[in-house]
C-alpha cells in the first residue's frame, strides 16, 4: 500500500472515529458557503434588478436639473420635478428624425401616499424592467373609460382593492394629499402584475384624465362650480383635454447609433432647458452612492466564512490534546512529524471541501425554487450558475483553510514521542 492510500485511510478512520464532531464542522462550513452564495447571488440580481428598472428605453427627458434627480422622480417617484415640460416642446421631440416613440409621464397627485402617473395607453406597451420584460394586466383591463385607474401590485394589496373598486385621487403629495378630487372619482379598471419596480408603487391614469381633474382648477385650488364628469368625457372624445405639460418624456430611439445624437439635439434645445439622460448611465452613478449596502452585505457574508475556518481550526486545536495518544501510537510505528502533521492538514481540507460542495449543492438547488417568487415578488433575477468569481472565491476559501490548518499541523509536528506516551500513562 503506498504512503497516499494509507494517509488516506488515516484520514478517513480519524474523521469516522469524531464523525459527530464532525458533521457539525461541516454543516457550519456548508451553512456558511450557503450564506456567501446567497448574498452573492441577491447582490448582482439586486443589481441587474435595479439597472434594469426600466428597460427598452433610450432616453428619460426632464426638465434640467440633475441625472440623479430625473431618475429619482421619473422613474423611483421619489421627489419632485424642478419644472414641467410643456407639450409643444414634446412635439418638437417627437418630431426629432431619429426619435421612434415617446410616453409622457405627468406627476403631481397622489392615492393615500402612492403616488399617480398619468400617461397613455403606449406605456404598458412601450415600458419594459427587467430583461425585457412587459407589463402586464393581472385582473381587469387597461384605460377605458376616462375615470379608470390602473393600480401596481403593492397598492393593489396594501389597500385591499379590487377591479370595480372607487377611489378618490388627492392633489399633491404625502399621505393626506392636499386636496381631495371628491368630485370625480375613478373606477379600478385593472391591476398590474408585480414587477418588483416602483411600477407596483403607483396608480395610472390617463393624461386626459389629469387634465380633466383639474379643469376648473387655478392657482393650486378648485372652483366652487366644478364640470359633470359626462361633459368631461364628452371633451375627452373630441380631443379638448389636452395636457398643457408634462413632468418627465420617455424616449424611444430608431436605433442605438442615434442615442447619443438625440440626446445631443434635447439638451440643446433652445426653447426651453431639458435634460436627456441614458437610463444605465444614470442608474449606475444612482447605484455608486446607494451601494454602500451591497459592500456591506458582501463584508458580512465573508465574516461568516471567516468564522467558520476560525472555528474549524479551532475544533482541531481542542481535539489535538485528546489525539497525544492517537499520535503517539502514529509516531511509535514510525509515522514520521511531517505525516503527521499533513494528517491533521488533510482533515482539515477534507472537512473544507466537503462542507463547500454541500453548500454549492443546497444553493444550486434552492436557487431555482426560490427565483420565481423573487422574481414576481422583488423584481429580482437570480443568476442560476455558479460563476468564475464564485469559484475563485471558494477555491481562496479551501486554501485559507489549509493555511490555517497549518496551526495545529506545527502543533502536532511538535509533539515528541515522549510526550505522547507520556500523556497515555
Amino acid at each position: 500500500m503506498s504512503r497516499l492510500s494509507l494517509l488516506g485511510n488515516l484520514v478517513f478512520s480519524s474523521l469516522w472515529s469524531r464523525r459527530l464532531a464532525v458533521f457539525f464542522v461541516v454543516m457550519a462550513v456548508a451553512v456558511s458557503t450557503v450564506l456567501y452564495l446567497s448574498v452573492e447571488r441577491l447582490r448582482v440580481g439586486a443589481w441587474q434588478s435595479f439597472s434594469s428598472t426600466v428597460s427598452g428605453t433610450d432616453l428619460i427627458v426632464g426638465a434640467r436639473s440633475g441625472s440623479v434627480q430625473l431618475m429619482l422622480y421619473s422613474v423611483f417617484r421619489i421627489g419632485n420635478a424642478t419644472n414641467n415640460i410643456t407639450m409643444e416642446s414634446v412635439r418638437d421631440i417627437e418630431a426629432l428624425p431619429d426619435v421612434a416613440w415617446t410616453v409622457p409621464l405627468s406627476l403631481g397627485d397622489s392615492h393615500r401616499g402612492y403616488r399617480v402617473v398619468g400617461t397613455n395607453k403606449e406605456y404598458f406597451e412601450r415600458y419594459r424592467y427587467g430583461r425585457d420584460r412587459q407589463l402586464a394586466v393581472e385582473r381587469g383591463r387597461g384605460f377605458g373609460d376616462l375615470f379608470d385607474v390602473v393600480l401596481g401590485a403593492e397598492v393593489a394589496e396594501a389597500l385591499n382593492y379590487e377591479v370595480g373598486d372607487r377611489l378618490v385621487i388627492a392633489h399633491g403629495l404625502g399621505r393626506a394629499g392636499l386636496v381631495r378630487h371628491d368630485d370625480l372619482p375613478f373606477t379600478v379598471s385593472g391591476i398590474l402584475e408585480a414587477t418588483g419596480t416602483p411600477v407596483d408603487r403607483s396608480l395610472h391614469i390617463s393624461l386626459d384624465a389629469i387634465t380633466a381633474i383639474h379643469v376648473d382648477w387655478s392657482t393650486g385650488a378648485r372652483a366652487r362650480n366644478t364640470t359633470p364628469a359626462d361633459i368631461l368625457r364628452q371633451r375627452a372624445a373630441a380631443g379638448e383635454l389636452e395636457a398643457e405639460a408634462v413632468t418627465a418624456l420617455l424616449v424611444g430611439t430608431k436605433s442605438k447609433l442615434s442615442v447619443f445624437r438625440t440626446a445631443r439635439a434635447i439638451n440643446d434645445y433652445e426653447q426651453e432647458p431639458l435634460l436627456a439622460v441614458l437610463p444605465g448611465v444614470a442608474l449606475q452613478e444612482l447605484w455608486s452612492v446607494i451601494g454602500t449596502a451591497e459592500r456591506a452585505l458582501s463584508a458580512v457574508a465573508f465574516m461568516v466564512v471567516l468564522t467558520a475556518i476560525v472555528g474549524l481550526v479551532a475544533t482541531v486545536l481542542a481535539t489535538l490534546e485528546q489525539r497525544r495518544r492517537e499520535i503517539a501510537i502514529l509516531r511509535s510505528l514510525g509515522a514520521r512529524p511531517g505525516v503527521i502533521s499533513g494528517l491533521l492538514v488533510a482533515e482539515a481540507g477534507l472537512i473544507t471541501l466537503t462542507g463547500l460542495v454541500l453548500g454549492v449543492a443546497i444553493v444550486t438547488v434552492a436557487t431555482p425554487l426560490v427565483s420565481g417568487w423573487l422574481r414576481s415578488t422583488y423584481g429580482l433575477d437570480l443568476p442560476l450558475t455558479i460563476s468564475l468569481g464564485d469559484l475563485a472565491v471558494l477555491t481562496a476559501i479551501l486554501l485559507a483553510a489549509l493555511i490555517a490548518a497549518l496551526l495545529p499541523a506545527w502543533r502536532a509536528y511538535r509533539m515528541s514521542l515522549s510526550e505522547g506516551l507520556g500523556a497515555s500513562a
